[in-house]
């Protein structure tokens, strides 16, 4: 309830408390409902009390700092309230000069007041300490305003002018009901605030309390872990200590066992090494009975031979049949003893079968010497009968055999004027300087080639790669393909990284790199001329000729290899030296000998023919893209050279014709421009005088690669020119 509200319930009151009934009803009592109508409204009775204005953080005295003064109808009510018409009065405010709308009507007025001047002089006197009361009280209210709100409130407040004691004792209830609210907030503030400070003193205990606990708590709980960690760590100690304890039993048992073990091993290995040592013993016996078999055995069998039975009359079948039994036993003996050279010793069932072979040639012998005896015994008989019918056929026959040998020596001795077994010694001296520099040159990177860390041996492999792979890659197909081969092969021996294989790889990572590099890559050369087809010989020759002219070394270690594969390229045919077996004379002729045997004659010469064309391409071809200044570092000179040499040397059946041709074929051309006249003069005398040679050398069943050489210099000698040879390079391949 407003104080409006309240000042209008007990106006009620008190109006119907004094006067109950009509008859007593006062003469203005019929505008009490004026004047609380007229108190309703004014600012005092809007103020309205709510208990929770604290809680929205409002002022307790919000609404009541206006200067208190009456509504414009006040004066009519005051005027209505006597039945005399009154003296009007008007005083003035405090300080600030404001008088209420209702007393501001002029003063003159008064004179016409009705009533008494004593009348009159009470109520002013009245009025007076009605006011100066009121302006007490207002003075102390403000200063109990600023305590509470902390508001600042007008400097003064406008006087109240009252013309009814009523009136008076309105505002006086007025203020103490305004007075007696402030004196409740008061306390309900202190009050509030009294428990707002127990409350914060209760949670800021509660909150200590709490956090004493909680720091309990949580030793509780740090030790309680210690605790359970140190328990879990003696748990884990003896668990450990259990587990080394059963480690140890369980290696001691294993020691026990591992000891017992070397102990029978170091008995099986004795008994191994006795039993080793008896085999090696009985080994070396049935090696030495073997070599003995075989000995006695190719004794035996150079007594078939026809050739040692000159002083017997034996028919050619018999002693055919013998020397091919003979051979038979003595290739079952040497099939017994090539297992020997491999480093095994004969077995029990190979000594049988070599001790059988032996009695076989034995008994052999014992029924040839029967026949020869008997073969004998007959002879004499018909020597007898006819000796004197044939003494004189037989001196004619030995006087014309006389002169048939001494004519055929005559014959000979005319046909080998000027000719020669072996090489000139300038020829010889120069073929053992190139292979002693290959030699040299192998000794030099023996590091690098036999090293036995991990890294070196990548290193080894991957610049042996790098030289071969591009070697490989040569082929007739365009020449900017040979050109980026022969970049490649030059930025290698330059010591420039090239690229192998996904991986960078130069000649300066190791200092034995350019040594091993230009061995292999002139190896290669060599090996790849000897394994193509004749037309794969050019290429291979102009990329080797290319690298020759700005590597040297490259070209002489090519060389050395060449001759070394294929002697006839000096041209020279080594002599069999004493103390060398027939494998290791026929590796040096160029023949390639495994464990099968020596290969056909057919692939020998083939691979022959390969290297001859290769050398023959090599002397007569130049890099195109090289300098042009200076000579060819091996030119045709050196192809006049192996040619007229050739010619000088006596012939070897199958081999001299092959190599001829091959070398004509591929070189013949580029001779024939060369020396012209005298070529065709040297070409004349191969075709008249070496070439019944080299027929007189040759059997019937070699007679193929002589008559290839016959057709070529008839066809060549009747067209007076030789053809280029096929898969020559030419200008319109070096612009593909």
């Amino acid at each position: 309830m407003s104080p409006a509200d309240e000042l209008q319930h007990r106006t009620v009151g008190s109006c119907s408390f004094h006067h109950p009934n009509k008859s007593l009803t006062m003469p203005a009592d019929s505008l009490r409902w004026d004047t609380l109508d007229a108190l309703k409204h004014s600012p005092k009775g809007k103020i309205k009390f709510d208990p929770f204005w604290s809680d929205r953080g409002e002022d307790i005295m919000a609404g009541c700092k206006e200067a208190v003064s009456l509504s414009a109808n006040s004066g009519i009510v005051l005027e209505r309230l006597d039945s005399s018409p009154l003296l009007k009065f008007c005083f003035l405010g405090s300080s600030s000069g404001h008088s209420s709308p209702g007393l501001s009507e002029e003063i003159p007025a008064s004179g016409s007041s009705r009533g008494s001047l004593p009348d009159v002089g009470a109520k002013l006197n009245a009025l007076s300490a009605a006011v100066d009361h009121e302006q007490s009280f207002r003075n102390e209210a403000k200063d109990d305003e600023a305590d509470v709100s902390k508001v600042s409130s007008p400097a003064s407040l406008p006087s109240i002018s009252l013309l009814s004691p009523k009136s008076m004792e309105t505002a006086g209830r007025i203020i103490k009901c305004e007075e007696e609210h402030r004196r409740k907030a008061k306390v309900a503030l202190r009050v509030r605030q009294e428990m707002q400070e127990k409350r914060l003193a209760e949670v800021a205990g509660s909150e200590s309390e709490q956090l004493k606990r909680f720091e309990e708590f949580m030793e509780l709980k740090q030790r309680q872990e210690f605790q359970s960690i140190r328990d879990m760590m003696d748990r884990e100690t003896k668990e450990s200590i259990g587990r080394q304890e059963k480690l140890k039993e369980e290696q001691r048992h294993r020691m026990k066992i591992l000891n017992l073990r070397m102990r029978e091993a170091e008995q099986q290995r004795l008994r191994e090494a006795e039993l080793e040592r008896q085999r090696q013993a009985d080994g070396r016996e049935r090696l030495r009975n073997l070599n003995t078999i075989q000995e006695e055995v190719l004794q035996l069998n150079q007594l078939l031979e026809p050739s040692s039975q000159n002083n017997t009359d034996l028919p050619p079948a018999s002693l055919s049949s013998y020397s091919v039994r003979g051979n038979q036993l003595c290739s079952q003996v040497s099939e017994v003893v090539r297992k020997t050279t491999e480093g095994a010793f004969p077995s029990v069932d190979d000594m049988t079968v070599a001790e059988r072979a032996l009695h076989e040639m034995r008994a052999l012998i014992r029924l040839m010497q029967e026949e020869v005896a008997d073969v004998q015994e007959n002879r004499k008989r018909r020597e007898q009968d006819e000796e004197e019918a044939l003494r004189r056929q037989a001196e004619l026959q030995a006087q014309q055999e006389a002169q048939k040998k001494a004519a055929q020596s005559a014959k000979e001795k005319a046909q080998r004027k000027g000719l020669q077994n072996s090489a000139e010694d300038s020829t010889l001296k120069w073929f053992r300087d190139l292979q002693d520099s290959a030699t040299q040159c192998a000794q030099a990177f023996g590091q690098l080639n036999s090293a036995k860390d991990v890294q070196t041996k990548k290193l080894k492999l991957e610049l042996q790669k790098a030289a071969t792979l591009p070697v490989n890659q040569i082929a007739c197909n365009s020449g900017s393909q040979l050109r980026e081969i022969f970049d490649k092969i030059d930025k290698l021996l330059s010591g420039r990284a090239v690229v192998s294989g996904g991986k960078s790889v130069s000649t300066s990572q190791h200092p034995q790199g350019l040594e091993f590099v230009s061995y292999k890559l002139s190896e290669k050369f060599v090996m790849q001329g000897e394994e193509s087809h004749h037309e794969a010989a050019f290429p291979i020759a102009v990329v080797a000729s290319g690298v020759w002219e700005l590597h040297p070394k490259v070209g002489d270690l090519l060389l050395a290899h060449l001759h070394r594969k294929c002697p006839y390229a000096v041209p020279h045919y080594p002599p069999m030296k004493d103390g060398t077996t027939v494998e290791e004379y026929q590796k040096i002729l160029g023949y390639r000998v495994n464990e099968s045997g020596v290969e056909d004659q057919d692939n020998f010469l083939k691979r022959m023919s390969g290297m001859i064309r290769l050398y023959a391409a090599l002397i007569q071809l130049r890099w195109p893209y090289g300098s042009k200044q200076g000579s060819s570092p091996h030119g045709l000179n050196h192809g006049w050279r192996w040619l007229s040499q050739m010619l000088n040397m006596e012939p070897l059946a199958d081999i001299t014709a092959t190599v001829l041709f091959d070398f004509l074929e591929v070189c013949g051309n580029a001779l024939m421009k060369q020396y012209q006249c005298q070529f065709w003069k040297i070409i004349l005398l191969l075709k008249d005088e070496y070439l019944p040679r080299i027929e007189a050398v040759t059997s019937v069943e070699q007679m193929g690669s002589v008559s290839r050489l016959k057709q070529f210099l008839e066809t060549s000698l009747q067209r007076r020119t030789i053809n280029p040879p096929k898969g020559q390079l030419s200008s319109n391949f070096w612009r593909s």
